[in-house]
């Protein structure tokens, strides 16, 4: 949901407030030292994840938002592995530990799933139409946030390609 300024921040922070409240809800399996590492990984993968990404396929994206993400999903990670910040263990090794990707890669995998859904609509469908308006029309006379949004798709895509 926009904010009147065209920012996100109330979201994300509400989508990082139930990531945090799924955690609450089975911290007794993730904090367990019986068991493992990996299974730990798969349930914050199919529980809490999905709680904190939904919606996020049409979000306006921007750095800090991306950072906010992923700085609360390495705290859960970290906590899931009986780790704090005062070990420096990196990230990535976190990571592999539990077997979870970046936040960012999954944010970006869930927009281009959303897009791809979006194209494959026939083309009278109301969400095609305002897709083509808004990439049809010059970028002086979109708003901030879809022409983020956009960008976003486009830059993803690329990225994408790339690999």
């Amino acid at each position: 949901m926009l904010q009147s300024d065209d920012e996100i921040d109330e979201d994300v922070s509400h989508r990082i407030r139930a990531g945090w409240v799924k955690w609450r809800q089975a911290s007794g399996v993730l904090c367990d030292k019986k068991v493992p590492q990996k299974l730990k990984g798969k349930f914050y993968r199919t529980a809490i994840r999905p709680a904190m990404l939904y919606g996020a396929e049409y979000w306006a994206t921007k750095r800090r938002h991306v950072q906010k993400m992923s700085v609360a999903e390495m705290r859960m990670l970290r906590w899931i592995c009986g780790h704090t910040r005062k070990d420096r263990i990196r990230n990535d090794d976190i990571r592999d530990m539990v077997g979870v990707a970046p936040i960012e890669e999954k944010l970006i995998q869930h927009r281009l799933r959303w897009f791809g859904h979006i194209q494959r609509r026939p083309p009278e469908a109301p969400q095609v139409k305002v897709i083509i308006l808004r990439t049809e029309k010059k970028k002086e006379t979109l708003t901030p946030a879809p022409a983020r949004c956009a960008r976003g798709i486009e830059v993803s895509a690329r990225k994408i390609e790339a690999a």
